[in-house]
């Protein structure tokens, strides 16, 4: 059920606009050829740019053992914050410029940029510069690549909104199961700075497939204002944005250190790997199956309960994973269930958005998560450097942000309708 708040806003705090109203959409058709193309595209995208980043538990561990070994983990951690935080921060930016320009030229960029970011990462030996490198510049090219990709998918569909945004986003998914392996494969065999070149190029390709593909079913219009006021009136969609900044404290933890924790219990480098592998395997199916049962029973009905089981195997089976059948478990229900959440955020802020405000209400929450999603990780990491490596605090870290951050937004779907059984 759409929120209205956004009619509520007196007409008295809204600019006045002598401009000439831009052009309404054309009439509405499910999909169609360039909805299709537009999945297809957005898959590739996020294959390079998402599947890279969730990669990040692969460097954590060989920065550990070589370029960065006398840093901390948590130390080691900031750079994949950093990411992170620019990915997410820059949403508010990239969705206002989507809204306005379309997904072409962001994309096109966002291509450019994000190769040349792994580029420099090849040649990167000190800390600040992987800081730069890998955080910064990368962070600014995945969110030109994956904000107007998914973005795009979410105007060519209604029906099956859910469906065709769980299908891109498993791009993301997949990218994540084939850098791992590749990686620990090229590190081996060429060397660290081929191994990362090597994936740029994979990167480059992947990007140039989704500028061709990718469009947008919006006409372009004037840019908005750079922050939509009467978005953050709407408590609905508010509510909806605290939520998801308690998740983000969490879960990025078991991606970032489920290998490192592995070869804490003497599994081998390789089968480490394997594991961050399994897991963003689980996350494919995750990205597609409860998306195409939410267009059946319901959005919010599927992002709850896939956050709430996020924190219950994090705290009944992590906590107890000492051998590799136990972590490979907790690696495949995790990676099922974090899979659903990310399929279902754009799904979800869809559903209480208009559909000329998307790009804007997408943005700004990634922008406004991107806070926690910085600090979570080396958060986590403190947690265990304090623990002299005992992972039991930052497993319950994660946990309790995980389940709280499911109660959040719990309260987003009984606003809605208060019956627990309405499809929401």
């Amino acid at each position: 059920m759409p929120s209205t708040s956004d009619h509520d806003v007196p007409h008295a705090l809204e600019p006045v606009d002598t401009e000439k109203p831009p052009p309404p959409p054309p009439p509405f058709v499910e999909g169609g050829l360039r909805g299709y193309m537009t999945i297809f595209g957005a898959f590739f995208a996020l294959f390079a740019a998402f599947g890279q980043s969730m990669a990040f538990g692969s460097f954590q561990l060989w920065y550990s053992q070589n370029q960065l070994v006398e840093y901390t983990a948590s130390d080691i951690s900031w750079i994949g914050s950093v990411q992170l935080w620019v990915f997410f921060v820059s949403g508010g930016v990239v969705g206002r410029l989507f809204d306005a320009y379309g997904p072409t030229w962001l994309l096109a960029s966002g291509t450019i940029i994000l190769t040349f970011s792994l580029m420099m990462t090849s040649l990167a030996t000190k800390y600040y510069e992987f800081i730069l490198a890998q955080g910064i510049v990368f962070g600014i090219g995945f969110g030109l690549l994956f904000f107007p990709s998914m973005s795009a998918t979410a105007t060519h569909f209604m029906k099956y909104r859910a469906t065709a945004l769980g299908i891109a986003v498993a791009g993301s998914s997949v990218g994540g199961v084939v850098f791992p392996i590749m990686l620990q494969q090229l590190f081996d065999k060429v060397g660290f700075g081929w191994a990362v070149r090597i994936s740029a190029f994979v990167c480059l390709a992947c990007g140039v497939i989704a500028t061709a593909l990718v469009s947008s079913r919006l006409p372009k219009r004037k840019p908005g204002p750079w922050i939509d006021v009467s978005s953050l009136k709407d408590v609905n969609y508010a509510i909806f944005v605290l939520g998801s900044a308690v998740t983000c404290l969490g879960i990025f933890v078991p991606m970032y250190y489920i290998v490192q924790y592995a070869q804490e219990y003497h599994i081998s480098q390789s089968l480490a790997f394997g594991v961050l592998s399994i897991m963003n395997a689980g996350s494919v199916f995750g990205r597609i199956a409860p998306s195409i049962m939410a267009d059946r029973i319901g959005r919010f009905n599927t992002l709850i309960p896939s956050t709430a089981l996020m924190g219950i195997f994090t705290l009944a089976l992590w906590l107890h994973a000492h051998d590799l059948a136990t972590i490979t478990t907790y690696s495949v229900f995790y990676g099922f269930f974090s899979g659903s959440w990310f399929a279902m955020q754009t799904s979800c802020i869809a559903q209480i958005s208009r559909m000329d405000k998307i790009g804007v209400r997408m943005g700004m929450a990634y922008s406004l998560v991107s806070f926690p999603a910085l600090v979570g990780e080396p958060i986590a990491g403190a947690i265990l450097t304090r623990d002299n490596a005992s992972y039991t605090g930052m497993i319950v870290f994660t946990g309790v942000s995980l389940l709280l951050g499911s109660l959040i937004t719990l309260v987003v779907k009984l606003r809605i309708n208060r019956s627990l059984l309405a499809k929401v």
